[in-house]
Order: C-alpha cells, then sequence, then structure tokens
C-alpha cells in the first residue's frame, strides 16, 4: 500500500482539464482556476478538497491515513498521507474533489466517461 508522488500526479492525469501550479513548498491542484487540492512534496501528503460529513468521517474512521486541514463554508479539506492509502481510493477522493470544484457540464461528461 501507498502511493508516490510520482503515482499521484499520474492520478491527476485521468482528470479533464486539471492545471498544477507552484506555490513555493507546495502545488496547487486546479480546474479552470479553482482549487480543488494541494500537494506538498516533502512531506509526502495532499490536501483535498470534501464535504464537511465526508472530512469527518474520513478523519474519525482512520485517523493515521486522514487528517482535517480546515474548513470553508459547507467544505472540509481533509489532508491524505500518500504512503497510508492505496491508488484506487485516492483517485476516489482525487475525482470527488475535482467533481466539487468543476463547472457542471465537465462533472457530467465526466462521471458519464467513467460510468459512474
Amino acid at each position: 500500500m501507498g502511493v508516490s508522488v510520482d503515482e499521484f500526479l499520474h492520478v491527476l492525469e485521468e482528470l479533464p482539464e486539471y492545471k498544477v501550479s507552484d506555490g513555493g513548498s507546495w502545488q496547487a491542484l486546479k480546474v479552470r482556476g479553482r482549487g480543488f487540492g494541494y500537494l506538498w512534496e516533502e512531506t509526502r501528503t495532499v490536501g483535498l478538497k470534501n464535504t464537511v460529513d465526508e472530512q469527518l468521517a474520513l478523519v474519525a474512521e482512520r485517523p493515521d491515513v486522514f487528517e482535517i486541514q480546515f474548513t470553508a463554508g459547507r467544505f472540509g479539506w481533509v489532508v491524505v498521507h500518500l504512503d497510508k492509502i492505496d491508488r484506487d481510493e485516492l483517485f476516489e477522493l482525487v475525482a470527488e474533489a475535482w467533481c466539487l470544484t468543476a463547472p457542471r457540464d465537465m462533472v457530467a461528461a465526466f462521471e458519464e466517461k467513467l460510468q459512474l
């Protein structure tokens, strides 16, 4: 189990129109200029947008893998430790973060493509 930073970057390639921008010690993940995540290569962690309910459930279920990053309105951002998660689960979380951020028409096309 565990995902490398390079593997995480390959997961991103499955998302339409994602962009990675350098923030110094971190990289911002965006779709059409709106953020859905952050990558800290040095600590091998990512921060991902989620709902507050999902954030709390993930942290309560596996606090060794997930931790609360911050809450903003109806969104609860969660930190994910890459070395403690498998690729499939990580893809689900990244896709969910992207779907919470991308325009509805893009989300519909993405979900149709994946048959979600």
